[in-house]
């Protein structure tokens, strides 16, 4: 069992997972799935996560966006090694520390991921985000309402609906809803992750940065950079926004559009995780 063969036999990874032909080490983080190395009979590894019955098309959603985000040949993605209903396995990158010079590097290679663009908004797989359902209708635009509709509305009624969010909470995010196209910077589709949270970026050896568990669509290059800045933000986030600015500058008033673009993150916490989360949602509506 060698990584050459599991590339040309995939389906069979779980009978030699279930038969113990493969060396098992858990890895730590994510709150979703069982995440492991897997160590083959050559030495190599690849990373593997499971999930006892995932939702239909789970694993092959984020399959989708990342050979998607890889096939722009912008920015380091993980190759996928296979892809099954109840798990994905990746190339295994060696896990480093983030530099300087290797933010740098990214923005400017974000920067290139965006220019690759999207034939639309949306895109063409059923998406998810967590274990939440990720409308991705297309649409030709413009962006605003496509947002709005497919992006705050639904994560907004389940934060409705298992009492995340007060009456006041519902109807300032209503008031950003109705008044959305009033925020500006419209643009075309750009090639997103689009849930590009710091912790979906992997830093190498080599600090080089590699985008991981995307929620790819055709989306604003916004709410990447505006994701990549929440909780602390990603490592030497200064130096990764001036090298995309000087990649590919970005429109007027971006910076005030910043809590527009979290909010979508905010409202899926708060559909997903609960009331822990409305304070968050407060203060970007504040802000906005």
């Amino acid at each position: 069992m060698d990584l050459q063969y599991l590339k040309e036999h995939p389906a069979q990874l779980p009978v030699f997972i279930k038969h113990q032909r493969i060396r098992e080490t858990p890895v730590p983080g994510g709150s979703i799935c069982t995440a492991q190395r897997l160590t083959l009979d050559d030495g190599s590894s690849i990373f593997c996560k499971s999930l006892a019955d995932p939702p239909v098309g789970f694993f092959a959603a984020e399959a989708a966006g990342l050979r998607w985000l890889r096939e722009s040949g912008a920015v380091p993605v993980p190759d996928v090694i296979a892809e099954l209903p109840e798990l994905l396995a990746l190339e295994w990158i060696e896990h480093g520390e983030a530099t300087p010079e290797g933010a740098e590097r990214l923005g400017r290679r974000l920067a290139a991921l965006h220019r690759a663009g999207a034939p639309s908004f949306g895109a063409p797989w059923t998406g998810f985000i967590g274990t939440a359902a990720l409308p991705n209708d297309a649409s030709d635009g413009p962006w605003a309402p496509w947002f709005a509709e497919r992006r705050l509305l639904p994560f907004l009624r389940i934060s409705i609906d298992n009492g995340a969010l007060t009456g006041a909470d519902v109807a300032g995010v209503e008031r950003v809803i109705a008044g959305i196209e009033g925020y500006g910077g419209a643009e075309p589709p750009c090639r997103i992750h689009g849930d590009l949270w710091p912790g979906n970026v992997l830093w190498d050896r080599a600090g080089d940065g590699w985008l991981v568990d995307p929620a790819a669509h055709g989306g604003h290059r916004e709410t990447d950079l505006a994701l990549l800045g929440l909780w602390g933000g990603a490592p030497h986030y200064d130096r990764f926004l001036a090298a995309y600015g000087e990649a590919w500058p970005l429109a007027d008033g971006w910076r005030d559009r910043v809590p527009l673009h979290r909010l979508y993150l905010l409202l899926v916490h708060t559909a997903l995780f609960g009331a822990a989360y409305r304070e968050s949602v407060r203060s970007t509506l504040r802000a906005l």
